[in-house]
Order: structure tokens, then sequence, then C-alpha cells
């Protein structure tokens, strides 16, 4: 394990002072509630398009953009201080230590941050309240993502599996793009279609590697030194490649399809 100290990474005091080990035993202790959380959260979602069917949707803009901004500062200053971590490893040990190295729970900086992402993961479910209010329509991968996400994250911290600084690196980075974006389209200044494009590139990206670093993860623990375990690894594997699938679907119909669909339309009315 890569040996850091606080003189290689500068610290804030707070996250000095943050108590790693309390966190790690009480998310040992409770990790099993994420399955509480994810059953109210699917009552209350189907619950409420239900409810909301009848009712005339709501505006909710204001909401939305103090809702949307305060996640997308929450996943800037993340991904800066667990990147500042993980560039600073993969500086200083290469690549494959990056991916084994346990130390991204315990170490200078990213231990405060690699606690706020599992956390985080259950407040995230409020996203789709203003989906379900403003009757949007609700995606599968919308629900089915928030959900497994969720439950892996809690389930891999309390036993500090290899890859999870790559796996909370990646959605703190994809996160501060996608919540940035969904700020400025909720505050209704004009966005390009391309920055959508992008954002759902850069999760098809994050999937594809995260189930790569998974594959790593199961051939190095195999050799002794990436600890992990293969039912984590099997889930781990199983959650990231319906995830790739899933999100290239969404690109797919979203941006080929449709665009397709349009220049046929186009074709036809000009003939």
């Amino acid at each position: 394990m890569t040996e850091l100290n606080e003189t290689d990474l500068s610290e804030y005091s707070f996250e000095r002072r943050f108590d790693e080990r309390g966190a790690m035993e009480w998310m040992q202790a409770n990790w099993s509630k994420s399955f509480v959380f994810c059953a109210v959260y699917a009552a209350l979602v189907f619950g409420g398009q239900h409810y909301m069917k009848p009712r005339p949707r709501m505006n909710l803009r204001r909401p939305l953009v103090l809702w949307s901004l305060s996640l997308a500062l929450f996943s800037i200053i993340g991904a800066i201080r667990t990147g500042s971590y993980m560039l600073h490893v993969l500086s200083a040990s290469g690549f494959r230590q990056s991916i084994c190295d346990q130390s991204f729970y315990n170490g200078p900086v990213s231990k405060f941050w690699a606690y706020a992402f599992v956390l985080s993961k259950a407040p995230e479910l409020g996203d789709t309240v203003f989906v379900v209010l403003r009757k949007q329509k609700l995606l599968f991968l919308h629900w089915y993502h928030h959900i497994t996400v969720l439950l892996y994250s809690w389930y891999s911290y309390k036993d500090m599996v290899a890859g999870g600084g790559w796996f909370m690196t990646m959605n703190y980075g994809v996160h501060a793009l996608m919540y940035s974006y969904y700020a400025a389209r909720a505050a209704g200044l004009p966005v390009p279609r391309p920055l959508a494009v992008l954002i759902t590139s850069a999760q098809i990206g994050q999937m594809a590697m995260g189930l790569t670093v998974s594959g790593l993860v199961y051939r190095w623990t195999r050799h002794g030194d990436c600890p992990s375990r293969l039912d984590n690894i099997a889930w781990a594997a199983l959650m990231y490649l319906s995830y790739l699938l899933l999100f290239s679907n969404f690109f797919y119909q979203t941006y080929l399809r449709r665009r397709g669909d349009a220049e046929t339309s186009k074709t036809i009315k000009t003939e």
C-alpha cells in the first residue's frame, strides 16, 4: 500500500480531522439500510406518478436550479479533491497501484470525499422528485441507475475494495458536468446541443472504464495484491456492463436515431 502523509497533499482542516475509522464502522453496521432507502424511493416514485397522473405538472424551476447547482458544486469540488489524490498515486506508484491501493479510503484528502461520495447517493435520489412532480418521462435508466449505485456504493465502501478510487473519481467528474448542465438548463440559459452529446459520451466512457477496472481487479486479485472479493467484482462488472448497454442505447435513441429520422423526414418533404 502506498504510504502518504499530510505533507504529500495539501489538506484542509476538516479533511485532516475526519474520522475514517468511525465512518467505516458506521457503514459496516448500517450499509444494509440502503435497501430500505431504495424500497422507500421506489414506492414514492411510482406512487408519486400515480398521484400526479390527474394533476397538472409543477414548474419547480427555482428549486431545480438550486438543487442542480448544489450537486454540481459538490461534484466539482469532489472531482478536484479525489482527482488530485488519484493523480498523486498514479505519478508516484503507477496505474496498477492506483487500482489496487486501498489508501483511497483512508488517505489524506481522499478519505473525507470517499465517505461523502457514498453518503451522497442517498440524497441524490431526490433527482427523481423533480421528474415525477414535473410529469416528465421517467426512464428505466434513471431509477435503475440511482438504486444500483446506492446499493453498490454502500456495499463496497465497508470492505474498502480495490478500484474504488477510480469508480468514485470518475463519477464525481461526470456528475460535475451533468449537474452543471442541468442547472444551466433549469435556469433557462442557452446550452449547445453538443454539450449534451459530450456528457452522454463521458458517461459511456465512464462505464467502459468501470468495466475495464473491474476486469483488472479480477485479474490482479488472483495474484494476491489487489484486495477485493469475487462477489463484489461480479456485481461491479454486471452493474457497469448494464450501464454501458443502457447509456449506449440512450445515446443511439437520443442523438443518432432521432437525427436519422429527422433527416429522412426532411428528405421526404423536399421530394
